[in-house]
């Protein structure tokens, strides 16, 4: 399928699964170096991360464990701008390396209320791994270490990314064609 329709919107796929995995190894590759000897806690944001993080997960080669919480702040395509903790962390991260697993860095209020969350329950450090980075609507600074794609100010559905909760089964990416 080139395009797709849900709901009001049509979509035409812009990347291909082939392109994302190939890329998602590139990132598994460096974090396989940078993580080499240590055990991190992968920390998967549902409910958008779910097929990024199973793909990551099984390019990893260093020891790591996964645990997932489910964060807020969409409605339809646009960012509400509040995050609303949904379901939280129950696992102790004291002292341990965690990679935060988020399927887009939009405005970058999700990822800094992660941050701040995350920075009271003492970590030995905290990175972020996202599938997708849009740099031009960042309202907030977020440091993305580990971005598979970075793309311009578009909205997309597929592998994971969701229109009002359709459209995260499709194994590629759609941009919206209007």
């Amino acid at each position: 399928m080139n395009t797709i329709k849900l709901y009001d919107k049509t979509f035409a796929k812009s990347i291909t699964n082939e392109e994302i995995n190939k890329e998602i190894k590139r990132v598994a590759a460096a974090i396989n170096r940078d993580y080499a000897g240590k055990r991190p806690v992968l920390l998967g944001v549902l409910n958008g991360c779910f097929m990024f993080a199973a793909e990551l997960l099984k390019n990893l080669e260093i020891e790591c464990e996964i645990s997932f919480v489910k964060l807020s702040s969409y409605q339809g395509t646009n960012s509400t701008g509040v995050v609303r903790e949904v379901l939280g962390l129950t696992e102790s991260i004291a002292g341990r390396d965690v990679i935060i697993i988020e399927d887009i860095v939009d405005t970058g209020y999700t990822m800094q209320n992660m941050l701040e969350t995350l920075g009271t329950r003492e970590p030995a450090s905290i990175e972020i791994a996202s599938l997708f980075l849009k740099p031009a609507r960042l309202k907030v600074p977020v440091d993305v270490k580990y971005s598979v794609f970075t793309i311009p100010d578009r909205f997309i559905v597929g592998f994971g990314l969701d229109y009002d909760g359709l459209g995260r089964n499709l194994p590629d990416i759609y941009d919206v064609a209007e």
